[in-house]
């Protein structure tokens, strides 16, 4: 019986992959910073018995060395999109992988999987890539057993992405397209990127980088529409001259939780989609069939006039 160590999972896809790990009986180690805050919502999505939740400070190599001392596998699902005072790119995505590569080493594990993002090689003057990329190089020199998932666009309904567009999309009479709204992305469903995960852990599937993606292609404008019919919304998109772009996201970003950041808007510049250097998910035999607009029709009646009796 195999035991995970999970850091990240109260996020996104740490719910969804809780889940399907304690289904197939594996023991599963969750680190949270916040025990009382996060502790209970992490517990409903385990099977009882399988699931363990330890509060600990990530940094902190000596209480990190107790928890790995008799894991099999690491997976690390921690990331930021933005920077605060608390949490930088380089605290989050160079120097925390770097602790678990070599708690990795030390403790023999013999499976290392680390969530990265699809398109970062290109995107050469976004600190986020800078720093995902940066952490990727130092994990696979310091283990080999390190699997590397590069995911395009992950939505459902407990993302920031499609929910946040919904409700921004729902209120406005218009909306911005930055760069024409023509970058490209494959969207892929949370389910999806968890069944893959634990392909690579069932299979003990090895590769340095595995991208990730969806069943299609779609471009940023494509997929504002998908949302606009799917909440049955109809605005003005308006293609915006990256100058004034960059003089709009200059105030977006001030919020506590910004709607957009300079840094998010550089990475816009770039096609999120699969590239010929490395493996894909195709390729460790798991195709991806969920659609974007299937899936978000299954919670976008929320922000319909009517809600739920709209269906």
């Amino acid at each position: 019986m195999k035991k995970v160590l999970i850091f990240g999972g109260s996020g996104q896809i740490g719910r969804h992959l809780i889940r399907r790990l304690t289904k197939k009986n594996y023991l599963v180690t969750v680190v949270t910073r916040n025990l009382h805050r996060k502790g209970i919502e992490i517990k409903t999505q385990g099977n009882p018995g399988y699931i363990d939740i330890v509060e600990t400070n990530i940094f902190d190599e000596n209480q990190l060395n107790n928890l790995f001392k008799d894991k099999d596998i690491c997976i690390n699902l921690v990331g930021i999109l933005f920077e605060n005072k608390n949490n930088t790119f380089k605290n989050i995505h160079v120097n925390f992988p770097k602790i678990l590569s070599k708690m990795c080493v030390r403790h023999k594990l013999k499976q290392f999987i680390h969530i990265s993002a699809l398109g970062i090689e290109k995107a050469i003057d976004s600190e986020y890539a800078i720093s995902k990329l940066e952490g990727e190089r130092i994990i696979i020199n310091n283990f080999k057993k390190t699997t590397i998932l590069r995911p395009s666009l992950i939505y459902s309904v407990d993302d920031n992405f499609t929910t946040n567009l919904m409700n921004l999309l729902n209120i406005l009479p218009i909306f911005p397209l930055y760069y024409n709204g023509k970058t490209k992305f494959f969207p892929i469903h949370v389910t999806d990127i968890c069944e893959i995960i634990l392909k690579v852990v069932d299979n003990n599937v090895s590769s340095k980088i595995i991208e990730c993606v969806g069943p299609e292609e779609l471009s940023f404008k494509e997929i504002i529409e998908k949302i606009l019919i799917s909440i049955d919304k109809k605005i003005i998109l308006i293609p915006l001259p990256i100058q004034i772009a960059r003089i709009i996201v200059f105030f977006l970003q001030l919020f506590p939780k910004p709607l957009i950041t300079k840094d998010q808007l550089r990475l816009l510049k770039y096609d999120n989609i699969i590239s010929k250097e490395n493996i894909s998910n195709k390729d460790i035999g798991f195709e991806t069939k969920l659609k974007f607009e299937d899936e978000i029709l299954k919670y976008s009646y929320m922000w319909k006039k009517g809600g739920q009796y709209s269906k």
